[in-house]
């Protein structure tokens, strides 16, 4: 089928190409663990096979001009809910990633800032070690931005975000009368970068799951039958093809 996928991946270029792209896209990499059961392996494996599909994903998404790019890799609720074998192999996975991205020469060459947001107090001193190395070494890098959501989630974001803010109001920095949208922006995980044009999920599943939940307000929302492991460049432009059809009118 490879010949029939290259013709029409290029078909669809030529519908995207010249549309409007979306600058800012997170993805919530759903199906691992189905896609590994679906062909008889564990779920460990589905998660190996998630992350190799990221890192080639990755260049499809710069590829098309995007310049900021969030992952959903890991959410509070799976640190808690899952056997603690898989959260063991996950978290191991992580580390492993987020050194492998700090010695990348793609990340350097493209010049990807790479930031980690979520819950750090879940995380071992080896996962914080490896957050801080990685962060450290990309923080110059200001032409693109990845951020690996770990440990997170949404609600806990916000919660943890009115706290900082009630703390400074508290001490006398702030004034009830000046909390507006741009202070509570300002006080989230993802403090400096943009909300998200685009939201992609795939496996078949149709919600955020605490993903995002301030930040999404105006994202455009595409859900994909596919299970992670099998994204493939075309459901990235299908994706796009989706985005540009729609009128982003933003409440007017």
């Amino acid at each position: 089928m490879r010949p029939v996928y290259a013709v029409y991946e290029d078909v669809l270029w030529r519908e995207i190409r010249d549309g409007a792209m979306p600058t800012s896209i997170a993805v919530i990499l759903d199906g691992n663990r189905r896609w590994a059961t679906l062909f008889g392996f564990p779920p460990e494996y589905g998660h190996e096979a998630g992350y190799n599909k990221l890192k080639e994903a990755l260049n499809w998404f710069w590829e098309v001009g995007v310049k900021e790019v969030t992952v959903y890799a890991l959410s509070t609720e799976n640190i808690s809910r899952r056997p603690k074998s898989e959260v063991s192999h996950l978290l191991a996975l992580s580390a492993r990633g987020l050194a492998e991205l700090a010695e990348s020469r793609d990340i350097f060459e493209k010049r990807v800032k790479v930031k980690v947001i979520g819950d750090f107090s879940l995380f071992s001193e080896d996962l914080l070690k490896a957050i801080r190395l990685v962060e450290q070494k990309t923080a110059s890098n200001d032409d693109r931005l990845l951020q690996i959501a770990l440990g997170y989630g949404g609600r806990d974001e916000i919660v943890k975000a009115v706290r900082s803010i009630a703390s400074r109001v508290a001490n006398g920095e702030l004034s009830p009368d000046d909390i507006d949208e741009g202070v509570i922006s300002s006080s989230l995980y993802t403090a400096g970068s943009h909300d998200p044009d685009m939201i992609i999920r795939t496996g078949g599943e149709e919600r955020l799951s605490n993903f995002l939940l301030w930040q999404s307000s105006y994202s455009e929302l595409v859900f994909l039958d596919t299970y992670w492991p099998q994204f493939r460049k075309i459901d990235l432009y299908r994706a796009i093809r989706t985005f540009q059809k729609r009128k982003r009118r933003f409440g007017s």
